[in-house]
């Protein structure tokens, strides 16, 4: 059996989307499919099972898969750093801070481990879906490109590519990308999905035979625009979300400083018919709110800076209702961070913190990565850590009247906490099972754009 690439013709084009869609609908068919991107830059990851970290999006279709997660899905991982440099995690672990362009000066030092994990999955697998990045033609860094073309080029991957047509010029995007593709790649093309379709479907059949009988290539299914608010890769897909709860019962504000992370957090919220979330990112009063939520940042100190300078920190300070905190909100709320190797800053630095809680964080240079089930607020919660700030006082949690703050990602996926901490707020809140919701999500987003594609055309060329 062929593996497949899936690439875009531009960046957001769906990619993260499309890998999981084709994956589940080749799992339903018999096959045992995993999914792989060898490279991935993004804020937003998760703690595995092996204890590992790899982006969101991987874990995320792992998930939808219900595939053992590890870091063999997502071997190499770019988060952001001080000044330009970022955070580089292979094979699951920090192992330095570089320079971008000392990243890419020493690219293929990194091959040997994705092709480690790569052949790992392909020996375990009926086929690997591997996302691919951005768009595989960027001419000046095809030499540099792991998630594309090295991995479709070394294994002779079939290719299905993904165009955005909500941003306009797919024609363009799709002849120009098809044709500065090498001929090796070209040949290996399954055909193109024209991705957010917004409308009747029918007014792109003439696109469709332009594209099939002009470009002579194959058209795999026009995909309608649908909401989908789960697996959020990025601040931009983050945008995407559609919200028009019915019965409202909580409006919430989730504080969006500039280098926030794992906004999955929020997910059960936007899913919720109970609750309006707002991203809040300038200086607003925020009295209209029942809940402040202050989630994970990359660079916390940044953000905490950042904060004070728009004027957000004197609101929250002043803030009298439900204050919620994770991870590197938490952090914030101590009395003072100290940052004594110059992990996320240009040197060492100690910043004063909200003083919510009497004590220091320090930021180690050994990260804590945990997956567990965790006693947090009365309640069994699963989930996860993934910090390098440490308390001796305050390891995991803190609660005082209207204030929760803690290191675990994951609480509000957990319905009894989400529950119960909602009705302390209004006790008119009913609650929802979100397991249900996401499985449901997506089972009926699978159908829906397993019904706009040549399912057979895909399968006679990776059979």
């Amino acid at each position: 059996m062929n593996n497949i690439s899936i690439l875009g013709t531009s960046s957001d084009a769906g990619k993260s989307t499309i890998t999981f869609v084709i994956a589940k609908i080749l799992q339903d068919l018999g096959y045992s499919v995993a999914p792989f991107k060898a490279q991935n830059v993004s804020n937003n990851s998760h703690v595995c099972d092996d204890g590992s970290e790899i982006a969101i999006a991987q874990y995320f279709q792992s998930e939808v898969l219900s595939v053992e997660t590890s870091y063999h899905l997502n071997p190499v991982l770019l988060k952001s750093g001080r000044g330009s440099s970022a955070s580089l995690i292979v094979e699951g672990k920090v192992v330095a801070n570089k320079d971008v362009l000392d990243y890419y000066r020493d690219l293929d030092t990194l091959k040997p481990a994705v092709k480690r994990c790569y052949e790992y999955l392909d020996s375990k697998f009926d086929c690997i879906v591997n996302e691919g990045a951005g768009s595989p033609v960027e001419l000046n860094l095809m030499d540099k490109d792991l998630s594309n073309i090295f991995i479709a080029n070394e294994y002779n991957t079939k290719i299905i590519l993904v165009a955005d047509i909500e941003k306009g010029g797919v024609f363009a995007s799709i002849y120009g990308v098809y044709h500065l593709l090498p001929e090796k790649l070209r040949n290996n093309i399954i055909g193109v999905v024209v991705n957010k379709f917004r409308g009747d479907l029918s007014l792109f059949d003439e696109g469709i035979r332009i594209i099939e009988e002009d470009f002579k290539i194959p058209v795999l299914g026009v995909l309608p625009y649908v909401p989908f608010n789960l697996g959020f890769e990025d601040s931009t897909s983050l945008k995407n979300f559609v919200q028009n709860p019915k019965k409202k019962k909580l409006d919430i504000a989730v504080i969006s400083y500039p280098y926030m992370s794992n906004y999955n957090d929020i997910e059960p919220l936007i899913a919720d018919d109970e609750v309006f979330v707002e991203f809040v990112d300038y200086n607003i009063s925020l009295e209209k709110f029942d809940l402040v939520i202050l989630p994970g940042s990359k660079l916390v100190i940044k953000d905490l800076k950042w904060l004070k300078q728009n004027g957000l920190f004197e609101q929250i300070k002043n803030y009298k209702k439900d204050i919620c905190c994770i991870c590197g909100g938490y952090e914030m709320m101590f009395e003072t961070l100290n940052d004594k190797y110059a992990l996320e800053n240009n040197q060492p630095l100690v910043e004063e913190g909200f003083g919510v809680i009497p004590s220091t964080i320090t930021f180690e240079k050994e990260k804590i990565l945990k997956k567990q089930e965790y006693n947090l607020f009365s309640c069994q919660i699963e989930g996860f850590e993934i910090h390098h700030g440490i308390t001796l006082d305050y390891s995991l949690s803190y609660e005082k009247k209207n204030f929760k703050g803690t290191f675990v990602h994951g609480i509000f996926d957990n319905d009894e906490f989400r529950t119960k901490y909602f009705k302390s707020i209004n006790s008119e809140y009913k609650g929802y099972n979100f397991k249900e919701y996401k499985r449901n999500s997506i089972d009926t987003f699978v159908e829906q754009m397993k019904s706009k594609l040549d399912v057979q055309r895909i399968l006679d060329n990776v059979l």
